[in-house]
């Protein structure tokens, strides 16, 4: 793709929405729901391996559709995922590269009192105005399009709202920081705010109250208030179903299960507790103690798979679910911090998920993740595909099942992967995250390189893994393929384009 062709214009968005005759015969029109959830790992799945965590209603659509073996999200960390996904561009072309809040705002962006004030200081950077997403491209082919859960790619009156990108409804968080307690203050409904019966409570300032027992549950009260996020959120995922479906939809749930901190629905923890029997408490600062973090971990993905499982009952009532489509996914790989403790679930396996490895990582544990389709009479059920596959292959695969073409992206369909049929194969993946000490990856075949300290050594220190003998990425082969590190070092000059924004890039200031 040449520097022109990245990042895409208004203009050529009528030329995108035309009929694809010689692509491969799907129904028509199918609805389309994309469940996006946040921080879950590629292990924390009972049909991926999960031992610990019960997921029935998931581990029901695997089993009616395919499972992914191979699938990777577009960045080890939230919005940069989040723009792949909608743009079709991975982060060597992608506008939104790290999670940055917009410092140049004011303090205020840090400020949850300030924030609470004054939307404005609210939320993160934005894309263009003249971005191209995919549900744009299906507003045009007569599809309603929804957004519930987190969005994270553009501030309250920004030129990135939801509803300017393509979303006719949205409903949920704005700002990935307010998205850090599940007990808001207020939620967004399209460009208002919608206030609740929630005190502010600063997620990251929060401490148990001064002589509280960490053991006693008591201590805790403070942190459950009485409106829980994610059942409004659900609600709205029920009624958008209910009065669209009668014409094609396309609903994208990016729900903040399970990311922390840690809460979750009395019922489920005490079911865990049970189960799991005693812990300790996290009391560790920057997200809201847990007496529970173990069984409230599980807990929280346990409700999200019950949520999924109401949500196949609604489509099946309402006579449509033979004619949708389900993709569930992560935005990245497992959370380390706040209480959630990936190596006791062993969230990430068969790969390392624990820091350093997990979420913001361009390790296998932070950026594989599970992907299941269902389409009920189209995918052969209890199928396992290993096509490599990423987050910015969505664009194109939703542009063919809706029957129009995608504007020139970095993706490739993977809808004859689901039909069963031959499926094109991408040359390599490509992943920068100019975060911290600054990484960067590529995927070619069994290969993977990986460096992690390019803003100090740029691509001096590039690390190669056969992740066909070496999954977990734990013997460094680089000084035995020269040839190899040749190409990938090729790879990843050729695959990164400078961004516009010096905040996105490896030359920019740290994102906190």
């Amino acid at each position: 793709m040449n520097r022109t062709g990245i990042f895409l214009s208004l203009s050529a968005l009528s030329a995108a929405v035309v009929s694809c005759g010689e692509k491969q015969k799907i129904p028509q029109q199918p609805n389309i729901i994309y469940i996006l959830a946040d921080d879950l790992g590629y292990g924390e799945l009972g049909c991926y391996g999960q031992k610990k965590i019960e997921t029935p209603n998931i581990d029901r659509l695997a089993a009616n559709g395919m499972r992914f073996t191979q699938h990777y999200s577009g960045s080890p960390v939230s919005a940069p995922t989040r723009c792949t996904v909608f743009t079709g561009l991975h982060t060597g072309h992608a506008y939104i590269r790290t999670n940055d809040q917009v410092d140049e705002r004011g303090y205020g962006v840090q400020d949850y009192a300030v924030m609470l004030a004054d939307s404005s200081f609210e939320g993160q950077r934005p894309m263009p105005a003249n971005t191209i997403t995919f549900p744009q491209l299906l507003q045009n082919a007569g599809y309603t399009t929804g957004i519930v859960g987190k969005w994270g790619l553009g501030y309250p009156g920004s030129e990135s709202t939801p509803n300017r990108m393509g979303f006719d409804f949205f409903y949920g968080y704005n700002c990935q920081g307010w998205a850090h307690t599940y007990y808001p203050p207020f939620l967004n409904r399209n460009e208002q705010r919608e206030y609740l019966p929630n005190e502010l409570i600063p997620p990251h300032s929060s401490p148990l109250d001064e002589g509280a027992d960490p053991y006693d549950e008591k201590s805790y009260a403070k942190y459950t208030q009485q409106v829980y996020s994610p059942d409004l959120m659900y609600d709205e995922i029920i009624q958008f179903v209910e009065e669209n479906k009668d014409r094609p939809f396309f609903l994208a749930w990016t729900t903040t299960l399970p990311h922390v901190a840690l809460q979750a629905p009395e019922r489920w923890v005490n079911y865990y507790r049970e189960k799991f029997g005693d812990e300790e408490p996290y009391t560790g600062s920057g997200y809201f103690p847990c007496r529970y973090p173990r069984a409230t971990y599980a807990a929280m993905i346990s409700y999200l798979d019950e949520q999924i499982g109401g949500l196949v009952a609604k489509l099946k009532e309402s006579g449509i679910y033979e004619n949708t489509i389900i993709m569930f996914t992560s935005d990245n790989g497992p959370a380390w911090n706040a209480g959630a403790d990936p190596d006791w679930f062993d969230s990430a396996q068969p790969f390392n998920g624990g820091r350093g490895w997990g979420k913001g990582s361009v390790h296998e544990g932070g950026i594989r993740v599970p992907l299941t389709v269902t389409w009920e009479g189209v995918i052969k059920p209890d199928t396992q595909s290993d096509h490599i596959s990423a987050t910015w292959d969505v664009m194109a695969t939703i542009c063919e099942i809706a029957n129009m073409n995608a504007p020139e992206n970095d993706g490739i369909s993977f809808v004859p992967e689901l039909l069963g049929k031959k499926q094109k194969a991408h040359e390599y993946l490509y992943w920068e995250y100019p975060d911290e000490k600054g990484e960067k990856a590529v995927r070619m075949g069994k290969w993977k390189s990986v460096i992690l300290d390019f803003r100090k050594n740029g691509d001096t220190n590039l690390m190669l893994f056969d992740l066909e003998a070496d999954p977990q990425e734990q013997n460094d082969i680089a000084s035995r393929h020269p040839d190899i590190v040749q190409t990938m070092r090729k790879v990843m000059s050729e695959a990164h384009v400078e961004p516009p924004l010096k905040q996105q890039s490896f030359e920019g200031v740290l994102i906190h």
